[in-house]
């Protein structure tokens, strides 16, 4: 059993702090917090085990506490998400006593920084932590601050007021100076790179959550990958789907379900049987493009089928509907792909890059959609969306970018039997495989999004194919990249 897990775990480290110049905001913040009516409510307490239920990190990680107040938020998180937290704020006076003498007799577990989100950060961390504090900041600094949380953790939580403060108001002090909508905030995150894998609105709007990872970092992301459509043909495609009120996926929360992934790859057929005995025992099934048919042909039901290519011919790929399966069809695919599919089990999903021309016309469209980033094929984009839809445990069959002989798949499918001739050899651990360039591309794209969220998912690859072989000998990007030398 192979399994990749990926995470960054460290101490936080020694930072000198430097005198602060303080601006009217900060001087402000401390003002409130001398009062004692204002820090006898902490939202980061409150939602501490909402966080940890989205992000449900391991033993050790590292959280910053953005804007932490009180410090109540981060010290929960500590406590009982056995986490390494650094809680960071610019209002000197702001934890509590008993938060700040744990910071002096744990350090190892629990910091303090003073800083003012509007600067770049002097650390950083697996996990963030951000509840009431984006309402408070100025409008013209809503976008840098953003910027500089998204740079500092992969992985965010945020908690977000959608009403007026009161509290200010009692002391002639204005709070909340960034007070949007729900669907004003989704796009802002959509515009800063972030994956919203979990969101959800609050009783009456008034204040919104959100967990998403950041990729701002990632640069080596190939958000599109390779495009086998043109454009505007791609463009007319989601104009037409989006004339159908079709279901749109949304993020939900997480949850503990185990799901196997059917992947088209050669070694599939190895699996059969275990694949046959795990769907018997009540095992969903993903399955994408042709292995939605496989499975049909071995007699089991796919749970969920997805398909992102744009072309025409992958309207054979939902034939025959299946009783209670539910198909994840990208807005993208042609519109003769939905036709005929259950209006009350067909969902469309968004896999474009968000700041591509696709987006624009997404905007237009919809008042609010959630991209699915990833890489260039529907497996990659498929684990971004599995882990959208709540999972994260999940097993891998036929995951194998690579050649068994001459067989590039499980089954037959046409279009691939012409790539026989631009396979390249691929050498990773003393092994050689043989690889089409877009499998090879794949593996690339793989490890990329395995750095970036490897700790928001937990596979479990089967096979003797390359992604197996990287994970069963731990190889690295750049052994994987020195087949380009």
């Amino acid at each position: 059993m192979s399994n990749a897990k990926a995470g960054v775990r460290s101490y936080p480290p020694t930072v000198e702090i430097k005198p602060v110049l303080k601006t009217s905001e900060q001087r402000k913040y401390e003002k409130m917090w001398g009062q004692p009516a204002y820090r006898s409510v902490s939202p980061g307490e409150q939602s501490a085990q909402l966080f940890l239920e989205q992000a449900h990190p391991l033993k050790d990680s590292t959280c910053i506490d953005f804007g932490c107040g009180t410090g109540r938020g981060g010290l929960m998180i500590s406590l009982f998400g056995n986490m390494i937290v650094t809680l960071v704020d610019f209002a000197e006076n702001a934890l509590d006593p008993e938060v700040k003498n744990a910071t002096v007799t744990q350090p190892h577990r629990i910091s303090w920084i003073q800083h003012d989100l509007t600067q770049p950060l002097p650390v950083v961390g697996s996990y963030g932590y951000c509840t009431d504090v984006m309402e408070h900041i100025p409008p013209e600094d809503v976008d840098l601050v953003l910027s500089h949380i998204l740079q500092s953790a992969s992985h965010v939580f945020f908690q977000i007021s959608g009403e007026e403060d009161l509290c200010g108001a009692a002391m002639d002090e204005e709070l909340h100076l960034s007070i949007h909508s729900y669907e004003w905030w989704t796009k802002k995150l959509r515009d800063h790179k972030a994956v919203i894998h979990w969101s959800r609105e609050a009783e009456k709007g008034l204040a919104y959550q959100f967990y998403c990872s950041s990729w701002v970092n990632q640069h080596t992301i190939e958000y599109e990958g390779a495009v086998n459509t043109e454009v505007e043909i791609v463009k007319e495609n989601i104009r037409e789907n989006a004339k159908t009120d079709w279901q749109l996926m949304h993020p939900h929360p997480l949850q503990p379900t185990e799901v196997m992934m059917i992947c088209g790859g050669p070694s599939l057929n190895d699996y059969t049987d275990e694949i046959m005995q795990l769907r018997a025992e009540g095992m969903p099934m993903i399955t994408s493009n042709g292995t939605y048919n496989w499975a049909i042909a071995n007699g089991m039901k796919p749970s969920m089928q997805l398909i992102i290519d744009a072309r025409a011919f992958n309207k054979r790929f939902t034939r025959p509907i299946v009783d209670d399966c539910k198909y994840m069809i990208a807005s993208q695919c042609d519109p003769s792909v939905y036709e005929g599919l259950p209006m009350d089990r067909t969902f469309a999903w968004h896999v474009c890059n968000v700041d591509s021309e696709i987006s624009e016309l997404l905007d237009d469209l919809y008042e609010i959609w959630f991209p699915c980033p990833g890489g260039s094929t529907v497996t990659l984009r498929g684990l971004c969306l599995l882990r959208m839809l709540g999972f994260h445990k999940i097993h891998m069959y036929g995951f194998d970018s690579c050649y068994r002989g001459d067989e590039h798949h499980a089954y037959a499918q046409l279009e691939n039997d012409y790539e026989m001739a631009r396979v390249v050899p691929v050498s990773v651990g003393g092994k050689v495989f043989w690889c089409d360039p877009w499998m090879y591309c794949q593996a690339k794209e793989w490890m990329n999004m395995v750095g970036l969220f490897g700790d928001e998912i937990d596979l479990n690859v089967k096979g003797d194919g390359l992604i197996a072989h990287i994970i069963k000998t731990g190889a690295t990007l750049s052994a994987l990249e020195e087949n380009e030398e």
